[in-house]
């Protein structure tokens, strides 16, 4: 891959010092001087009429009156132009609050967010016909009176009412349950109905699956799910799909219908089998061109006989994908140690390049490789880093190329949108991360093109 530099002119006047990397790549775009994302909403960033839409949530680090900003910032692709626009004021100062986004047919966007599970409600807001920079109220849906709402994974699906269409969101927590559940739309957002819970775990303790979404845009949402938190149980990752009202598995055959929902996690096909030495959790999914599910998820290593404060001191990434018949499931790259104390299970993450599903890009503060800590020769401390991979055999080897090295500062969580073949744009944010509700990060962004 090669690096495109832009020259950017930017609307809003960023007061931060950017960090400063040994290395930085060539045409690195600052996005948001004060941003950051969780993983489990979908789509937080989007490509669309020839803009880059990217959502996250701002922290308040450099200007306390952005604490709890819902953000959205659009580059223009042509112009380069930078705008920043602020869907909620100061709503909550958490990671789990990035919105997720649709574009509708009619050329709109459609924006879905809630609180970290305080609230029984979700927000959202529609872009005006003009400009993707203007949007209309914000308008608040509450599924039920005991729900507790978290995230927001937005699919339309075209072909359903008789083509009419239908737009979903999963988001966690009906009823209270902290399970994955959905609302729907019959008017591509404007108004919402209450579906159910969608994966069911019958126990005492609430466990709370946590899943990837993928569609087809059509008739089918796939997902990819684990047993609970990871921190609570020794994930498996599963995967279903929807169509025509029903769940299936990954071999079409029908395990029940949408509203009645799955009974238990293991009612789905099993893709990696947990222990106490492999616990799962999900990181992305994707769609190949014929409608084949491609998946990377983390698991975290040899946690039998130490230590809560051990714990997450060896991830790894892992890479599977649907070819019909089975699912082909290979373990590819170090992920390092954990972001913090509490969460041993956290990574830097990685994502799949939607628009070629050889290609995947992590973040890890080890050689992907040999597992060896990276340490930075600018500050001699140890910083997670982004490098990219690529498999010619699907999933068996990965090549690694560094996309960034001896940085003074971490670089987490890259995402990238769906694109072209000719063009990619890999975003992540890097800074410091202390938790989930405490971080000093920028959002940036990079075009990659094929050679």
């Amino acid at each position: 891959m090669t690096y495109k530099k832009l020259l950017l002119t930017h609307t809003l006047v960023f007061t931060c010092i950017p960090y400063l990397l040994a290395s930085d790549p060539d045409g690195l775009i600052q996005l948001n001087d004060d941003g950051a994302w969780c993983w489990f909403q979908d789509e937080r960033a989007l490509i669309h009429q020839g803009k880059l839409i990217v959502g996250s949530v701002a922290c308040g680090t450099k200007d306390e009156t952005r604490r709890g900003d819902i953000d959205l910032t659009i580059l223009d692709l042509n112009s380069k132009k930078v705008e920043r626009v602020e869907l909620h004021d100061q709503l909550q100062p958490d990671d789990h609050n990035v919105a997720g986004l649709l574009a509708r047919p009619d050329g709109r966007l459609l924006a879905v967010y809630s609180k970290h599970g305080p609230e029984n409600k979700f927000y959202y807001r529609i872009s005006q016909a003009d400009s993707l920079t203007n949007w209309g109220t914000v308008n608040e849906f509450a599924p039920s009176k005991k729900s507790r709402i978290t995230y927001s994974n937005l699919h339309l699906l075209k072909n359903e009412r008789g083509g009419e269409g239908r737009v979903y969101n999963f988001f966690r927590g009906l009823n209270g349950s902290n399970k994955p559940s959905y609302a729907f739309s019959d008017d591509l957002g404007q108004s919402w109905t209450t579906g159910n819970i969608a994966i069911e775990f019958p126990s005492s303790f609430k466990h709370r699956p946590y899943v990837k979404y993928a569609s087809n845009g059509k008739d089918t949402i796939h997902l990819l799910y684990t047993d609970a938190h990871p921190r609570n149980f020794n994930n498996n990752i599963y995967h279903i799909y929807y169509r025509n009202g029903f769940l299936h598995r990954s071999d079409g055959s029908k395990i029940a219908s949408l509203k009645e929902g799955l009974k238990i996690p293991g009612e789905g096909t099993l893709i990696f089998r947990g222990d106490s030495n492999n616990i799962g959790w999900t990181s992305d999914l994707h769609l190949s061109d014929d409608g084949r599910p491609y998946a990377v998820c983390t698991v975290r290593k040899n946690s039998t006989g130490q230590s809560p404060e051990q714990f997450g001191n060896d991830l790894r990434y892992r890479y599977a994908w649907w070819d019909g018949q089975n699912w082909h499931d290979q373990e590819i790259a170090h992920a390092g140690s954990r972001l913090y104390e509490r969460e041993f299970d956290y990574t830097g993450n990685i994502c799949l390049d939607p628009d070629d599903l050889n290609q995947v890009y992590i973040s890890t503060d080890a050689n992907p490789v040999t597992g060896k800590a990276l340490i930075s020769k600018t500050d001699g401390k140890r910083h997670y880093e982004i490098f990219h991979g690529t498999t010619g055999d699907k999933g068996k080897t990965f090549q690694w190329e560094a996309i960034t090295r001896d940085s003074s500062a971490d670089n987490l969580r890259p995402i990238m949108p769906k694109w072209n073949d000719k063009q990619s744009m890999l975003l992540w944010y890097r800074g410091t991360y202390r938790t989930f509700v405490d971080y000093d990060t920028e959002v940036v962004g990079l075009i990659l093109e094929t050679p």
